[in-house]
């Protein structure tokens, strides 16, 4: 109990810049808190004691404002970075070493039994208000950019931005962390692709016009 305790600790100071000692992040964590609460309300979930499970979860929703449904997976070293507003559904599976800052949803698309949640394989990064919806894997190593909307799956290694999400990066090296400004812009990369289409156009169609007046003036 205390090595995976040191373990949760450490996790949070080697990503967590505003970790001073370990004493200081085991008392004001909250992201450190959830997790801690979460393991003994899995337990109780997995043991089919629902309610108590529950009551635990939203107790811990209560003190630190992230929302874990007891029925999640959560793996070792996982960081949930400041944690407000995160949203962890009950099929979701989080594994080691993940990153997950606030305000980011693992969730379904809708009511339907079973598995309806993401799985996020080993060393992920979700970027603050980032939306991973729907039963689908994450690759080891992938990111998400902060207030990306994920619905489908990605390959390990790569980079989900916008709205929907698509891939800007694949199989790049994996950063310290995730880089919330200097990311590819899917849209701004859409309009420069546009604005190079319709000069083109304009070009060629001054073209055939000069080409008219010419044949104009030679007849």
């Amino acid at each position: 109990m205390f090595e995976a305790l040191k373990q949760e600790i450490q996790a949070v100071q080697e990503r967590d810049p505003a970790a001073r000692g370990a004493l200081e992040t085991l008392l004001v964590s909250s992201g450190l808190h959830a997790i801690l609460l979460h393991r003994p309300a899995h337990w109780l979930y997995e043991h089919h004691w629902y309610l108590p499970a529950r009551l635990l979860s939203q107790f811990s929703r209560f003190l630190t404002g992230i929302e874990i449904h007891p029925g999640a997976k959560i793996g070792r070293g996982v960081l949930i970075d400041h944690g407000m507003g995160v949203v962890i559904g009950e099929t979701a599976e989080v594994g080691d070493g993940c990153t997950i800052y606030q305000g980011v949803t693992l969730g379904g698309t809708g009511k339907d039994k079973g598995k309806r949640h993401p799985t996020l394989g080993k060393n992920v990064t979700v970027g603050c208000g980032a939306k991973i919806l729907g039963p689908f894997q994450v690759g080891d190593g992938a990111k998400v950019a902060a207030n990306a909307v994920l619905l489908e799956s990605i390959p390990e290694d790569t980079t989900a931005v916008g709205v929907p999400a698509r891939v800007a990066r694949v199989r790049g090296q994996r950063p310290a962390a995730l880089d919330h400004v200097n990311i590819p812009d899917p849209v701004a990369q859409e309009l420069r692709q546009i604005r190079a289409s319709m000069e083109l156009l304009e070009r060629r169609v001054r073209e055939l016009e000069a080409d008219q007046q010419g044949a104009k003036a030679a007849g």
